[in-house]
């Protein structure tokens, strides 16, 4: 089996996590699936040809193999809503944001399978992003978590009309210190004709709310990017150089401030972060 994740590790104290932006999925799962399913068109599409600066910022960058629809590595393990009150999709989704099957009639996994799935896929990737953050810990005294995502500009059963491009998520503001988060804001407020909303439909996920402890020096925000910014939103999904020029170096931008701001204030507390695996 394929490894559920890659990870490169960086000498900064950045770690970039993209969670979504695997597509594969096992021969003897796709052959359950429906025809749009085996196509995973919820995916975080060429999130890491997009964020191609990283090696230039030291930055460690963990990124998923395995397809979402396999299991979702940003929803809580015990499948607890993420939104409450609102529509989701859940750890081992059944349906994709569109509304239609993933699964053949019947072939939807049973709690025994998804709990496999947990085994193979979902906890290690945590306990790989929880030792990366650790280690981070130790050498700089704080560590950056940023959670790269990105979806459809329209997906009516999250949100009326067109998401904004930029979507900031801090949990409310309890997974980063305020100062970064401010500072975040005002580079999405600079970025010309790029919209933008902190906090907004997109408050971060499991792994922002999880991880991010700004009393022990971790600051974790996530970026919910509009894919209308650097490709074409429908099959076969491609990568758009035109679009991406313009978004890249706002993706940029948010990184080195970040990393600016780290380095002024020193991350904070300092000290080990650890966290025990997840699931």
């Amino acid at each position: 089996m394929t490894e559920p994740f890659t990870f490169k590790a960086g000498g900064g104290p950045l770690l970039v996590s993209m969670p979504h932006v695997g597509t594969l999925v096992p021969e003897a799962l796709a052959a359950r699936m429906t025809a749009l399913g085996k196509t995973v068109p919820d995916t975080d599409w060429h999130l890491d040809r997009l964020y191609d600066f990283l090696d230039h910022l030291d930055a460690s960058v963990l990124a998923a193999t395995q397809s979402r629809y396999v299991i979702d590595l940003n929803r809580a393990p015990d499948d607890r809503p993420l939104y409450p009150g609102a529509s989701n999709t859940g750890l081992c989704p059944v349906t994709s944001f569109g509304e239609e099957a993933i699964y053949l009639d019947g072939q939807e996994p049973d709690a025994a399978e998804i709990e496999a799935r947990k085994d193979r896929v979902f906890r290690p990737y945590h306990e790989r992003l929880s030792r990366a953050l650790a280690a981070i810990g130790e050498r700089h005294g704080y560590a950056l978590l940023w959670e790269a995502h990105s979806i459809r500009s329209r997906v009516p059963r999250f949100f009326e009309g067109r998401l904004p491009d930029l979507n900031l998520g801090t949990a409310g503001g309890r997974s980063a210190d305020p100062g970064l988060v401010a500072r975040l804001a005002a580079v999405a407020e600079a970025a010309g004709d790029y919209s933008h909303a902190l906090d907004g439909r997109f408050k971060g996920g499991y792994i922002t709310r999880t991880y991010g402890d700004p009393g022990a020096g971790v600051h974790a925000v996530q970026l919910e990017l509009s894919q209308i910014t650097y490709m074409d939103e429908d099959p076969p999904f491609a990568f758009r150089d035109d679009l991406a020029a313009g978004i890249r170096p706002v993706l940029r931008r948010f990184l080195e401030t970040a990393l600016a701001w780290a380095r002024e204030v020193k991350g904070g507390v300092t000290g080990r972060h650890d966290r025990p695996p997840a699931g």
